[in-house]
């Protein structure tokens, strides 16, 4: 009986000298920054609104020059 009692008293003490004493649990902090540089705030459109874009200045320009020459008919 007394090397039961012996054998798990050393099973114990030895138990509770490899258990850390320290805090397990870590806090992690994610920190999300949103970086914009010159070309992605050029590039916000898809290719079709570029080309749409494009198009839409051409086309304005041509209706400039349209009521230029239609004049003033004052």
């Amino acid at each position: 009986m007394k090397k039961i009692v012996f054998t798990l008293a050393a099973i114990f003490i030895g138990t509770t000298a490899l258990t850390s004493c320290r805090e397990t649990e870590t806090e992690t902090i994610v920190k999300e920054v949103e970086v914009e540089t010159e070309a992605a705030a050029e590039e916000t459109g898809g290719a079709l609104q570029r080309a749409g874009e494009a198009v839409d200045d051409e086309v304005n320009k041509e209706i400039d020059n349209a009521i230029d020459e239609i004049g003033d008919d004052n």
